[in-house]
């Protein structure tokens, strides 16, 4: 799901503040509630790169008051119902294994603890997903790249790990994100790759948009990687490129 108004991490704290408050009145002290944050809020959070989020994606463990309780935030804050979600939870990029590798980062009215993904897990998420028309691949080299530039690099053993730890032996990447980072790692020049991907990613949203402008209700989740390819092909070809 996505908004119009973007999140940033001080409004995402602000509602995230909201929401414990929320939940503690409606469902008394007795039974605390945990959300972990993953995708782009667990990039505001944790990252600082990316500056807004339009979707705020979460594992939900609570009583059946935190929708209501975000139901009425949403109602407070100019929101639309559903504002946070789990939908995610549908998507290849979706591990139960998410609430064991999951890292503190606050609590909110002594009731309401959230938590976001570490850095080689949200990688992984990110590969899975691997859409080249948001954020996933950018993300990626982000993460590569903040972590270079703190002294606390990644390696590409603790992302395959995280790999087989989320999804199992042997899984397989959609090839454009083993692409991405089977370059990332070659190289090593994170900020090169994070601007270089963060143009394609662009690039491919427009390419998407005049292509649903000109065949509405045609483009599908399974056709998207064609669309984007054929259009490529036929850019190269008209700028005389190989």
């Amino acid at each position: 799901m996505s908004i119009d108004t973007p999140f940033t991490k001080e409004n995402l704290d602000a509602y995230l503040k909201e929401l414990g408050k929320e939940f503690r009145k409606l469902n008394g002290t007795k039974m605390s509630a945990e959300i972990i944050l993953i995708g782009g809020a667990a990039i505001l959070v944790g990252y600082g790169f990316r500056e807004v989020t339009y979707d705020i994606d979460a594992v939900i463990l609570a009583s059946s008051a935190m929708k209501d309780a975000i139901n009425h935030v949403g109602d407070k804050m100019g929101l639309p119902n559903g504002w946070m979600n789990a939908d995610f939870q549908k998507t290849a990029s979706f591990s139960d294994k998410l609430s064991e590798v999951s890292t503190y980062y606050k609590t909110f009215s002594n009731i309401l603890t959230v938590r976001t993904v570490a850095a080689e897990y949200l990688i992984a998420m990110k590969l899975m997903s691997g859409r080249q028309y948001k954020n996933d691949l950018s993300d990626i080299a982000g993460i590569l790249w903040e972590h270079q530039k703190s002294g606390s690099p990644i390696s590409r053993e603790a992302v395959n790990k995280a790999i087989t730890t989320l999804y199992g032996e042997n899984t397989a990447l959609p090839p454009v994100s083993q692409r991405t980072i089977d370059d990332a790692f070659s190289d090593g020049d994170y900020e090169g790759a994070y601007n270089k991907i963060r143009k394609n990613e662009k690039q491919a949203k427009d390419i998407l948009l005049d292509f649903d402008h000109a065949y509405p209700g045609e483009l599908k989740g399974e056709n998207i990687d064609a669309v984007l390819e054929q259009a490529r092909q036929k850019r190269k070809k008209d700028n005389g490129e190989r």
